[in-house]
């Protein structure tokens, strides 16, 4: 189990509230996640995220979150569980993709950027996720099937908030 919140705003104006909420909402998320905790910010675009986590798949550092992918323009907060991870690493592989550690984390921020939203279809496992794509200026919020992992969100006039707990 892991914790992921972050939000994305329109308004410069709320962006050092925001930054706070972030930084609380992610203290909150501690009990979700004790082995490790990121924050990661682009105030140019208003997006914030933040990760609470527990270390399952890869204990390494390399599986710390938020992720950056390879390109730098895309960033990623996951919770879960990708079961055919393996089979999509050794796909991208194949395609040139080169991973730093064993994370099924690092395999799907990879497979979104070769393959973009219809990346999620290929996915099998328990999984609720955040990516914000920097080239194309959008967030995606996704969640497995069954609903297994938690993802709450809120909107307001100019910006989103999520969190897969709804204290948080």
């Amino acid at each position: 189990m892991c914790g992921i919140t972050g939000a994305w705003t329109a308004s410069r104006g709320r962006q050092e509230d925001l930054e706070l909420a972030l930084l609380n909402a992610t203290d909150l998320l501690r009990h979700r996640g004790p082995d490790d905790y990121g924050i990661w910010i682009d105030r140019e675009q208003g997006i914030f995220l933040g990760h609470r986590r527990l270390s399952i798949v890869d204990l390494s550092p390399t599986g710390h979150q938020p992720m950056l992918s390879q390109s730098g323009k895309h960033c990623i907060v996951f919770n879960g569980e990708i079961y055919n991870y393996i089979e999509l690493r050794q796909f991208l592989m194949g395609q040139g993709y080169h991973f730093q550690g064993e994370s099924d984390t690092e395999v799907l921020l990879s497979l979104y950027e070769y393959e973009g939203i219809e990346f999620i279809q290929r996915l099998q496992g328990m999984f609720a996720f955040a990516i914000w794509d920097g080239f194309l200026r959008r967030l995606i919020l996704a969640r497995d099937r069954a609903g297994k992992k938690p993802l709450y969100y809120t909107f307001s006039d100019d910006s989103i908030s999520f969190s897969s707990e709804i204290n948080a």
